[in-house]
């Protein structure tokens, strides 16, 4: 058995250990070669991440074609002019954190018979250096995402690093229950277990499957 498939089974043996609903497990494969994803596909799991869209050509075009049930999830940041190139491959935008970013999508996404799943990206620490949408603005963001006729499914954060996670993530579940949202995408590699306590429905983990990156 390859090692990412080892390190998968034991982080779902940590995940049942602490809760009922398991979160789906998003294996952030940036990076890394075909040859360290395809034993997880083989052994049947379906959600992988990217964080850059040319990376994702190159790796996943011939994959998802291979292996039609794979999901494949945008969670970098996404600049308007690549969203031609996202929507024929991604199935989840992780990331979307600003009205010309979603007004593009909006005009993009009639072109193909699927729309995107997307996640409205929360900045929940306030931090200057980090992308999404201020907490106070979230309700009316939402809304307008909605008049442009996207499908939001939920909500995702980084928290900052140099604090506890687990008020960010509370938080979270807050903000996604006051706007009746299903999902939560919360939780890496350093945090899962927190966020999975907090009701996250997909983490992102990447070098807890993968190992260390060079």
């Amino acid at each position: 058995m390859h090692q990412t498939v080892k390190n998968l089974i034991s982080i779902k043996k940590e995940l049942e250990l602490i809760s009922d609903k398991i979160p789906s497990i998003i294996a952030v494969s940036k990076t890394f070669p075909v040859s360290n994803i395809l034993p997880l596909i083989e052994y049947g799991h379906m959600h992988f991440g990217e964080n850059k869209v040319q990376e994702a050509l190159e790796k996943w075009k011939n994959i998802k074609e291979q292996f039609s049930q794979i999901k494949l999830h945008m969670i970098g940041k996404l600049q308007t002019n690549k969203v031609k190139f996202v929507l024929p491959l991604f199935d989840f935008i992780h990331s979307l954190d600003n009205e010309k970013l979603a007004k593009k999508i909006a005009t993009e996404q009639t072109k193909y018979p699927n729309k995107p799943k997307i996640f409205i990206q929360v900045n929940i620490g306030d931090e200057n250096q980090k992308s999404g949408i201020n907490k106070n603005d979230l309700k009316n963001f939402y809304n307008y995402c909605n008049e442009l006729n996207l499908d939001i499914i939920g909500l995702m954060c980084i928290p900052p690093v140099s604090v506890k996670t687990d008020i960010f993530f509370k938080e979270m579940t807050f903000l996604k229950n006051n706007l009746a949202l299903p999902e939560l995408s919360m939780g890496m590699s350093s945090d899962y277990l927190d966020a999975t306590k907090n009701f996250s429905t997909y983490i992102r983990i990447g070098s807890k499957i993968f190992g260390k990156r060079s």
